[in-house]
C-alpha cells in the first residue's frame, strides 16, 4: 500500500518518527535535478501543496535507464527508506531503493513546464490544471470548505436535503433559466392549436428547467422537519462574462422553521466564521501559498472575519453612507437601486473595515417570497458582505402570511396556479421561517484570494464555454 505524502509530512508524532522506515509513494514528478551521481526528484501526489524529495543514486538498479525516463509530469512509484534531510524546508526525505515509471510524459509536448502560466491559459487545459500549485490548492481548500459546511449544519441538528435539479418553477422570478426538453431540434417542434409549443408532448408534459435554487423545495421540508440544508449545483442562463458569474455554480441553502431574520443573520455569521476557521486549521500550507503568491494579506483578512463581530446596518443607512462618501462610483447610488460590487466593497473595505450584514432592502428589487416589513416598503432580508468579494450570502425571513404573499405575487404577475403547493404551506400550519443562500464559489474565492470565480470551480461553465 502506498503512503500519501501528507501522511509523511504531517505524521501525528512528527515526520522524524518515520526515519528508518521503508515506504512506498506514488505521484507525479514536479522537478528533476541531476548532480553528478545523484538525482533529486520532487514527487507530488496532490495531498499537499509541496512535494516530497526523493534522492536516487548510482546504487539504484537501472539508475541510468530510470533517470533517462524522468521529466516533469511523469508518474512514478518510489520505494525507499526515510532519512533525515540536511536541506532547508523539509525534515525528512527518501533514499530511493526502487523507482518504477508508471506513465511517461513527453517533456517537449507537456504544457505544464516549471514556469508561471496565466489563469486564462490554464482554463483551456482544465484536464491538466489541477496539477498546478494554485489549482491544486484551490481544490483542497474547496474540499475543506465543503466538509466544514456539512460538519457545521450536522452539529446543529440540520438535516441534509437533496432538492431537485430539474424543476418547473423559477424561484427568483428572473427568467434566466436553462430549459430541459426531449424535443429533437432537428425535427419540427410540436405546436398546439394556438401555435404555441405543445409541452403536453414533451417528457414532463410542461415546461421544465434546470434549477436556480433549491430554496422553495427546502421550505417544504423545513415546514415539517424544522431545520434543513441543501448543498448542490444551481444554474443560471445569465449572459454575463464578468469575473463574478458562472452559469453553473454551487449553493448552500439552509432553511429554519420558527426563525426570524435575526436568527437568520446569527446563523449565517456563525457559519462563515466556522468554515473559515476550519480551513485555517486544516489547510495552513495552502493558505500560506495563497497569501504569498495570489493575494497579499489574505490570512489577515480571513482572521479578521473569524474574530470580528459583523457590522449590521440597514439598506437605507448604507445608501446614505454611499451618497455621502464623495466617491465617484461607476454605478449611481440612490434609494431603490440595488447595490453593486463597488458599493459593497466600499462598505466592507473602507467605511466599516469589516464584514457587514445589510438588511431591509426595498421590496421592488427583491423576490416575492421575502417577508414584508411593517413599513410596506422594505422586506426582512439580509446580504452578508465581506472584503474583496462583496456579497457572499443572501437570505431573508420568508413571507408566512398567505394574504400578503398572494398580494405580492399578484403585483409581480406571478401565477398562483403555478405555486399552488407553496401557498398551501401557508394554509396548513404556517410558521415563521427563514433561510439564506451561500454562493459557494464566492466563499472559495474569499478563502483563496483568486480573483476570477472561474478559478474557484473545477470545470467552469460560462457563455460559450462548456468544455471538459
Amino acid at each position: 500500500m502506498r503512503t500519501k505524502i501528507k501522511q509523511l509530512k504531517y505524521h501525528p508524532k512528527g515526520p522524524e518518527a518515520l526515519v528508518g522506515t521503508e515506504v512506498n509513494i506514488k505521484g507525479w514528478a514536479r522537478t528533476i535535478r541531476n548532480q553528478k551521481s545523484f538525482t533529486f526528484i520532487e514527487v507530488n501526489d496532490g495531498s499537499t501543496l509541496s512535494g516530497f524529495q526523493v534522492i536516487a543514486d548510482a546504487n539504484l538498479p537501472n539508475y541510468q535507464q530510470i533517470v533517462a525516463q524522468l521529466s516533469t509530469g511523469v508518474s512514478v512509484s518510489v520505494t525507499g527508506k526515510i532519512v533525515e534531510s540536511p536541506g532547508e524546508g523539509q525534515a525528512i526525505e527518501m533514499q530511493a531503493k526502487e523507482i518504477t515509471v508508471i506513465g511517461a510524459c513527453d517533456p517537449e509536448k507537456y504544457p505544464l513546464q516549471k514556469k508561471r502560466h496565466s489563469f486564462e491559459f490554464l482554463r483551456t487545459i482544465s484536464h491538466l490544471r489541477p496539477r498546478t500549485n494554485t489549482l491544486g490548492a484551490v481544490a483542497r481548500v474547496r474540499s475543506a470548505l465543503a466538509y466544514a459546511t456539512h460538519k457545521f449544519y450536522q452539529e446543529k441538528g440540520f438535516l441534509y436535503l437533496q432538492t431537485p435539479i430539474i424543476t418547473t418553477s423559477d424561484c427568483e422570478g428572473a427568467g434566466e433559466l436553462f430549459r430541459v426538453t426531449t424535443f429533437d431540434p432537428s425535427n419540427p417542434i410540436p405546436r398546439n392549436d394556438e401555435g404555441k409549443v405543445d409541452y403536453k408532448q414533451d417528457f414532463f408534459e410542461k415546461p421544465a428547467y434546470l434549477t436556480v435554487s433549491g430554496q422553495l423545495n427546502g421550505e417544504i421540508f423545513a415546514c415539517a422537519l424544522s431545520d434543513i440544508y441543501t448543498f448542490g449545483p444551481t444554474f443560471r442562463a445569465e449572459n454575463s462574462n464578468t469575473s463574478r458569474h458562472l452559469a453553473e455554480f454551487w449553493m448552500i441553502e439552509p432553511e429554519m422553521a420558527f426563525a426570524d431574520i435575526n436568527d437568520d443573520m446569527d446563523n449565517a455569521e456563525e457559519y462563515v466564521k466556522y468554515v473559515l476557521k476550519y480551513v485555517v486549521d486544516h489547510c495552513p500550507e495552502d493558505l500560506e501559498f495563497f497569501n504569498k503568491f495570489i493575494s497579499k494579506g489574505l490570512i489577515e483578512r480571513i482572521q479578521q472575519v473569524i474574530n470580528t463581530p459583523f457590522e449590521r446596518t440597514s439598506y437605507t443607512f448604507a445608501v446614505r453612507i454611499l451618497e455621502k462618501s464623495g466617491k465617484n462610483f461607476e454605478f449611481p447610488v440612490g434609494w431603490g437601486m440595488d447595490l453593486r460590487s463597488e458599493h459593497e466593497r466600499y462598505l466592507t473595505e473602507e467605511y466599516f473595515s469589516k464584514p457587514v450584514i445589510i438588511t431591509d432592502f426595498p421590496k421592488e428589487i427583491k423576490p416575492f417570497y421575502m417577508r414584508m416589513n411593517d413599513d410596506n416598503k422594505t422586506v426582512a432580508n439580509m446580504d452578508v458582505l465581506v472584503p474583496k468579494i462583496g456579497e457572499i450570502i443572501g437570505g431573508s425571513q420568508r413571507e408566512e402570511r398567505i394574504d400578503l404573499l398572494t398580494e405580492r405575487m399578484n403585483t409581480l404577475g406571478l401565477s398562483q396556479e403555478s405555486y399552488w403547493w407553496y401557498l398551501e404551506l401557508r394554509k396548513y400550519g404556517s410558521v415563521p421561517h427563514a433561510g439564506y443562500g451561500v454562493g459557494f464559489e464566492r466563499l472559495v474565492q474569499f478563502a483563496t484570494g483568486v480573483e476570477n470565480i472561474r478559478d474557484a470551480i473545477a470545470f467552469p461553465r460560462y457563455p460559450g464555454k462548456a468544455e471538459f
